[in-house]
Order: structure tokens, then C-alpha cells, then sequence
């Protein structure tokens, strides 16, 4: 079983079973820090696993996002450590004249 966001896949690659939930990538538990949100999504992806009789089988989680897409923001106000270094290196070779 997978918890997807892009269920419609499913039958493409052969996923099993698939809980299906209307979050943005990154998030499919919940957002940053909503512990409570988090562990009804795991719980009800669990209850789903245990009850999934059929292959391919999809459960759509009754969870909605609760921002408009537009206005949610994806990325924290400061990077990650590695996003960081990335960048830093991306600006060395774009100094040195290298892609």
C-alpha cells in the first residue's frame, strides 16, 4: 500500500493498493508541525492497508488541504543545509563560468 497524491498512476506503474489524499507533494501526512493532522492520516492509511481486499485497489482519505494550492507556501522561510550547499556550489561554478 502507498499513500499517493497522484493516485490516477496507480494502473501506469502497478501500485498494489493505493490511499489516495488531496495534500501538496511534500506533505502528504499533513503540514509542518500538525502532529494531530499526521496521525489521522497515518491511522486511516493503516486502517486502509488492513482493509484493502482487491489488488489495485484505491481509498480516497476523506482529508482535504486546508489552504487554497495557490497560497500555500512549499518551501520553509530557509533552506535546508544541503539545499544551502547546493546553491553555494551552483554559485561557484556559475562564478567560474561553468554550468
Amino acid at each position: 500500500m502507498t499513500l499517493n497524491m497522484i493516485w490516477v498512476y496507480q494502473r501506469l506503474v502497478g501500485m498494489p493498493r493505493v490511499a489516495a489524499i488531496e495534500h501538496p507533494f511534500g506533505r502528504p501526512y499533513g503540514d509542518v508541525a500538525d502532529a494531530t493532522r499526521q496521525r489521522e492520516v497515518l491511522m486511516a492509511s493503516l486502517a486502509f492497508a488492513r482493509d484493502a481486499d482487491q489488488p489495485g485497489q484505491v481509498e480516497h482519505l476523506p482529508f482535504r488541504w486546508h489552504e487554497d494550492p495557490k497560497d500555500t507556501r512549499w518551501h520553509p522561510a530557509e533552506p535546508s543545509p544541503i539545499i544551502a550547499m547546493m546553491k553555494a556550489r551552483q554559485a561557484k561554478r556559475a562564478a567560474r563560468g561553468q554550468p
